[in-house]
């Protein structure tokens, strides 16, 4: 019998979740004009990145399951390679925070995708 993983477990969402710890150390030192702007965007799509493994984690069927992490490697695209770019080429990210969110975020998209071709073989 093998056993049952917890979610808090698995090595991507403890990754989606230690990019959410620094998206919000990034989002908390944003003006109120920038968040209201970019900010909140950002936190929302690298907050959604956990959530979504959380939701696909606790379906059943593999397409479901998929559907999830699919939306959050869509929302770590967003985050990462959009909101965080843009922060930073309007200079309003320190560069420490944006080494660290990328950081994470390199070792998170490998991991995910492994994930989805994972569920997609258990069908």
């Amino acid at each position: 019998m093998s056993e049952y993983i917890k979610l808090k477990d698995l090595e991507v969402y403890k990754l989606a979740r230690e990019l959410s710890r620094i998206g919000w150390q990034i989002y908390n030192r944003l003006s109120w004009q920038i968040k209201k702007i970019m900010g909140d965007q950002f936190i929302t799509a690298t907050d959604s990145i956990g959530a979504n493994i959380a939701e696909g984690y606790g379906r059943f069927h593999f397409l479901d399951k998929n559907k999830f992490y699919y939306n959050a490697r869509g929302s770590l695209i967003e985050a990462g390679e959009h909101w965080l770019e843009l922060l930073m080429e309007r200079k309003v990210v320190e560069e420490q925070d944006y080494q660290d969110y990328l950081r994470i975020y390199i070792q998170l998209k490998p991991k995910l995708n492994k994930l989805i071709s994972a569920v997609k073989k258990e069908k």
